[in-house]
């Protein structure tokens, strides 16, 4: 097959963010905890429950939009393994990268289908900048891979 690397790429992406989010969230219990300090302030652990899209955005925890998020991520999914099909075979960093968007995009499906929204845990703060924002492994996952599909973009580069 064509897009192993795509496909491995997303499996253990997807494994990745939901054994973080059960270890963190169900046997660290960092909800009723409120929170824990990992290496603060760089990093902390804290409960969120988002119901839009990245940082809270068309967040209205409506069933509706629950499902349109849903379908988008299932739709940005299936355009990716067909536009990483007609590449040739050896564009193994956009396999890569392609992979990486899928398992994070279906790690936060399997949320939304779950619970209803996403369950979010990182929260990261920086010389004097207090971010209130959290977010997980698979929005992690999600901006490398998107990074990985520009930097990588699979086109032959001509000297000038």
């Amino acid at each position: 097959m064509r897009a192993k690397v795509m496909i491995w790429a997303a499996i253990l992406a997807l494994l990745a963010d939901q054994i973080s989010k059960y270890l963190v969230v169900r046997v660290m219990d960092v909800a009723n905890r409120g929170g824990i300090d990992v290496l603060p302030p760089l990093l902390r652990f804290r409960y969120g429950e988002n119901t839009g899209i990245n940082f809270g955005l068309f967040g209205g925890g409506t069933d509706t939009t629950r499902w349109v998020l849903i379908a988008l991520s299932l739709v940005i999914c299936v355009v990716l393994v067909v536009w990483i099909a007609r590449l040739p075979a050896n564009a193994r960093m956009m396999q890569l990268s392609a992979g990486l968007v899928i398992g994070g995009a279906l790690g936060n499906v399997v949320d939304r289908l779950l619970y209803g929204y996403v369950l979010d845990f990182l929260n990261m703060s920086c010389c004097g900048i207090n971010n209130p924002f959290v977010f997980n492994v698979a929005d992690i996952f999600i901006f490398a891979g998107a990074a990985g599909l520009i930097l990588f973009d699979g086109r032959q580069k001509n000297p000038a």
